[in-house]
């Protein structure tokens, strides 16, 4: 059941939604998700042909129009354009998912200034971009307006090896906090999916390339054993995107089959103990704890 659509079919019907990274992965599920429930999609990334490819095949599968537009959102005036390309499109914008992203695993004694520069200007200075020239023309126009951004779990927690993708993901999510704070009195929530496990070709060929992807299984670190459906995603950011969740703001929702929790937890590692190992185990602390046991 969880691939099946969570919203009935109108729930979008006659909002423009800005998606960034939107023309692959988990950007054109989502988009996807939003044209079928009857929103108009901007889609947006840096490479013009990719996005008129995916912008045609999501038009053919939805019959909904999808306007794709070049953008570099680390470049505010690349962002500026985009807003006014949208507008001029179709006639206003209602929201925005930050979802553009870059990250790569390295020790981070690897990584050069710019290496590390990188992630932060795509996913931190990109999303700020992007809520900022968005939020000015909102609050100009006394629109109300959804942000939703994408992080991810070691966004609070941080993570070795993606160290650049931390300090950015963690800079989202005390953004999406703030502006809900602050931008809530103007209608515009801004709230936030922390997403595990949802392989993508491209981005986790580059993670984990090779047999690497066969040596750290992910499902072996969800306790319910699986990795997440797109289609999941997609229904959690529709509706946080939809006015059906007009009370949420400020949240940030975690979807990951209770990974970091597994992670969390002190002894959690302890699944992997045979019940004939628990049997002996067991005895041994009966022998030391007679008295309390």
């Amino acid at each position: 059941m969880y691939n099946e659509p969570m919203l009935r079919d109108d729930a979008l019907e006659g909002k423009t939604i800005v998606v960034t990274g939107g023309g692959t992965g988990l950007g054109r599920a989502m988009s996807t998700y939003f044209l079928k429930l009857g929103a108009n999609v901007v889609i947006t990334s840096r490479k013009l042909e990719v996005l008129q490819k995916t912008a045609e095949e999501m038009q053919i599968e939805t019959g909904r129009k999808v306007l794709a537009v070049k953008c570099d959102v680390r470049n505010y005036d690349e962002v500026t354009a985009l807003l006014e390309d949208a507008i001029k499109t179709f006639g206003s914008v209602n929201g925005l998912l930050n979802n553009a992203a870059g990250n790569f695993i390295s020790p981070t004694e690897r990584l050069s200034a710019n290496a590390f520069s990188t992630v932060i200007d795509i996913v931190l200075k990109g999303t700020s971009n992007c809520s900022l020239a968005f939020g000015k023309h909102w609050i100009e126009q006394k629109q109300p307006a959804t942000i939703l951004n994408i992080v991810t779990t070691y966004a609070f927690t941080g993570s070795a090896y993606v160290v650049p993708s931390a300090c950015a993901k963690g800079g989202v999510l005390a953004l999406t906090r703030s502006l809900a704070a602050e931008w809530g009195r103007h209608g515009i929530r801004s709230n936030a999916i922390a997403p595990g496990p949802f392989p993508t070709k491209g981005a986790w060929d580059r993670l984990l390339p090779g047999e690497l992807a066969e040596k750290f299984n992910f499902k072996n670190r969800v306790p319910l054993k699986r990795v997440g459906e797109y289609q999941e995603l997609a229904n959690l950011a529709a509706f946080l995107i939809s006015d059906f969740s007009g009370y949420i703001n400020g949240e940030v929702i975690t979807i990951d089959g209770g990974e970091w929790l597994q992670g969390a937890g002190q002894f959690n590692a302890l699944e992997a103990v045979t019940p004939e190992m628990w049997d002996m185990l067991e005895q041994m602390i009966r022998k030391t704890n007679t008295s309390q046991i």
